[in-house]
C-alpha cells in the first residue's frame, strides 16, 4: 500500500499548459476517485503518477519515496515505480492465454516459476477468473477481459493501481457489476487505488473519497462522496454529480416569483439567506420533485417516459422545462400523469445559487 503525493505540479504539452500548480493527497489503502469532465487533465495526473509524463514543475511521491522532481533532478522511470495501471481498452495480450497475460508482469520482473505461479492463481481468483486460465481473449466477453486485467494489475503491484476510465466501454449491466468489484477487490487486498472517471455514478459508488475537477484541471471538492453530493460547494459540482434543474427566480418586494415575462408565477418558498442579488437560481434533482394534483405552484405535463423502474416526466413551468422523475411504483400507486394535464410540483432539499456554470469547456 501507498501514500500518495503531488504538490504543486504542472505538465503542459508544448505551449498548452494541462495541469498548473496540481496539488492532492491520496491517504494509504484508499479508493479514491479523480471526477472531471472531457478533456480536463485528470488522465494526465493519473499518467505523471505512473511515470509516462515528466511534470515541468513540482513533486510525485509514492509513499515515503520522491519519484518525480526536476528541480531535484530526480525521475524514477515507469517500470520502478511499483504502480499497476488498467486502461479503458483492457490491453491484453491476443495471443497470450488469460493465465500468460497476468504472469507478463512476473516474467519481467524475474519472479521464480513456482512463485508466479501461485500469485497468478491467487490473483485469478481474486477476481473470480480461476476457471479461464486456459482460455484466450477472444474467448471472452468484455467484462472478463477487464477482470484479466485487473488481475495483471494485482500482481503488479500490492501498492498502488492506477485506473484510467476501465469500464467505459462496458454496457450498463457489466459497469455496475464491475465496480462493485474493484471496490470488493480494493477493501479485501487493501491496495491503494486512484480511479479516474468522467462517470458521477461509478465514483460515487466505489470511492472513500474523490475530488471533482472543473474543465481547467481545478480540485473544485475534494471530501467523502455522499458529503460531496449532499453539500455541493458551487453549482458546478452540484450539476457534475447528477441529473439538475435550475429554476431562475428573482425577488419582488420580499416575495420569491419565477422569472417569467408573460405571467406572474409565485415560487411558495422560504427567502435564501446570503444572497446578495434580487435574481437567482433554484436547483433541485427531479427525484426530489414530488408531482401531485394540488400545490401551490403549478405546471403542465408536457412528456410522459417510462424508464422502467421510473416514470419521467418534463413540465412546463412558464417558459421552462422541468425534469421530474418517480420511482414507477409511487407513480402507479398514485396515478400516472397524462400528457398536458396540469399538475403540482413541490420541491424537496432545493438550494439556491447566484450563477449557472457548464461543466464542460
Amino acid at each position: 500500500m501507498a501514500e500518495i503525493k503531488l504538490e504543486n505540479i504542472t505538465v503542459a504539452y508544448g505551449e498548452k499548459t494541462v495541469i498548473d500548480d496540481f496539488s492532492l493527497q491520496v491517504r494509504d489503502g484508499e479508493c479514491f476517485t479523480i471526477l472531471g469532465p472531457s478533456p480536463c487533465g485528470k488522465t494526465t495526473v493519473l499518467r505523471a503518477i505512473a511515470g509516462f509524463e515528466k511534470p515541468q514543475r513540482g513533486e510525485v511521491w509514492i509513499g515515503s519515496k520522491l519519484v518525480s522532481s526536476k528541480e531535484k533532478r530526480v525521475f524514477i522511470t515507469p517500470e520502478k515505480r511499483n504502480v499497476a495501471v488498467v486502461f479503458q481498452d483492457y490491453a491484453v495480450w491476443p495471443h497470450m492465454t488469460v493465465a500468460e497475460n497476468v504472469y507478463y508482469p512476473l516474467k519481467k520482473r524475474k519472479v521464480p516459476k513456482a512463485e508466479s505461479k501461485k500469485l497468478v492463481k491467487e490473483a485469478l481468483t481474486q477476481v473470480r477468473m480461476d476457471g479461464y486460465a486456459q482460455r484466450l481473449p477472444y474467448q471472452l466477453s468484455g467484462g472478463q477481459q477487464q477482470r484479466v486485467a485487473l488481475a495483471r494489475s494485482l500482481v503488479a503491484s500490492n501498492d498502488l493501481i492506477l485506473l484510467d476510465e476501465p469500464l467505459c466501454n462496458l454496457d450498463a449491466n457489466l459497469r455496475e457489476e464491475m465496480r462493485f468489484e474493484i471496490k470488493r477487490l480494493q477493501e479485501e487486498t487493501g491496495v491503494t487505488i486512484i480511479y479516474v472517471s468522467h462517470d458521477q455514478d461509478v465514483a460515487l459508488s466505489i470511492a472513500n473519497r474523490m475530488a471533482v475537477l472543473d474543465p481547467h484541471g481545478k480540485i473544485r471538492q475534494l471530501g467523502e462522496p455522499e458529503d460531496l453530493f449532499k453539500n455541493p460547494v458551487d453549482s458546478y459540482v452540484y450539476r457534475f454529480l447528477g441529473l439538475s434543474n435550475f429554476i431562475p427566480v428573482e425577488l419582488v418586494e420580499n416575495k420569491l416569483y419565477v422569472q417569467e415575462e408573460t405571467e406572474s408565477i409565485p415560487f411558495p418558498y422560504p427567502l435564501p439567506r446570503k444572497l446578495n442579488q434580487k435574481t437567482f437560481f433554484a436547483a433541485c434533482r427531479p427525484m426530489n420533485i414530488r408531482l401531485s394534483r394540488e400545490g401551490n405552484l403549478k405546471g403542465r405535463v408536457k412528456r410522459v417516459i417510462f424508464l422502467g423502474n421510473i416514470y419521467e416526466y418534463r413540465v412546463q413551468l412558464g417558459k421552462y422545462e422541468i425534469r421530474v422523475q418517480q420511482d414507477a411504483f409511487s407513480a402507479l400507486e398514485n396515478g400516472v400523469f397524462n400528457e398536458g394535464e396540469i399538475c403540482a410540483l413541490t420541491l424537496k432539499d432545493h438550494r439556491y445559487y447566484e450563477d449557472i456554470e457548464e461543466v464542460s469547456s
